[in-house]
């Protein structure tokens, strides 16, 4: 299989978490007191994904000290932005870093629990010819506060629908993507472009595959929505716990600012 690398956003300021995110950053919020980036981790660890990137702004010391645990050494690289650059500029801020490999992109502040080896087993061997991105899904129970994809008879994304409504269908779009080096080709050399999804998404319209979710995928931006979130079934990540960077966390008080 193709080498895959990672781009993980968590750069995010998480504005709708106030005052959660007053004291700790949204990527980091605990599900069943464990990191939300943890999880990510773990997923790509297990999925055989070759070595990862960190975006970091907000809060970005927090951030980085929890990657310096000895766990992700190695195969876990952050990069600082004294300024948010987008996520299309963030990808071509960095392109040196996954050169002629298959790109896995995601918003590491979004929570998702899922087999990304089939997602990878898909999308190098089983997506339709032509397209150059597989697009992960889910389906939304409430179509018009999501943004919707519409599909021809071959899986094809030919059309975006973002929260509108009566959409036609409920699969949304989970803003976890694999990407195909001829995209990322495109973002660098068109140095306008900042935002991934609704700039270049727009670019390859018919060359866009979709796999489906089927476990959990949860926008978690408000207080009710992470609250929610500690009830799903997730396997933890693989790591033991118990490091001091671990024991710190679980006496943070924002487990407490949840739960309250």
């Amino acid at each position: 299989m193709k080498e895959t690398k990672a781009l993980l956003l968590a750069a995010g300021l998480g504005t709708r978490l106030k005052p959660l995110t007053d004291i700790w950053p949204k990527c980091l919020m605990p599900i069943q007191d464990r990191p939300l980036l943890e999880y990510w981790l773990g997923i790509l660890q297990k999925s055989d994904i070759s070595s990862t990137l960190v975006n970091t702004h907000y809060l970005s010391e927090c951030v980085e000290e929890f990657l310096e645990q000895p766990q992700f050494t190695g195969w876990v690289n952050s990069v600082y932005e004294s300024e948010l650059l987008g996520t299309a500029g963030t990808i071509r801020e960095n392109v040196d870093f996954f050169q002629d490999s298959t790109m896995m992109l995601a918003h590491a502040d979004n929570w998702t629990c899922c087999d990304f080896s089939d997602f990878l087993h898909y999308h190098h061997n089983q997506r339709p010819k032509g397209t150059v991105i597989t697009m992960m899904t889910f389906i939304c129970p409430n179509p018009s506060s999501c943004g919707i994809v519409e599909l021809d008879g071959n899986d094809i994304v030919v059309g975006f629908h973002e929260k509108v409504d009566s959409p036609p269908g409920n699969r949304a779009n989970a803003a976890v993507y694999l990407i195909e080096p001829e995209v990322v080709k495109w973002i660098e050399n068109n140095p306008e472009i900042t935002d991934f999804s609704t700039e270049v998404l727009p670019q390859f319209m018919g060359k866009i595959s979709v796999w489906e979710n089927k476990n959990v995928h949860r926008d978690i931006g408000t207080i009710k929505m992470l609250k929610e979130a500690q009830m799903d079934k997730c396997d933890n990540p693989p790591w033991t716990e118990g490091s001091s960077w671990q024991q710190g966390f679980l006496s943070n008080p924002i487990h407490q600012l949840i739960g309250g």
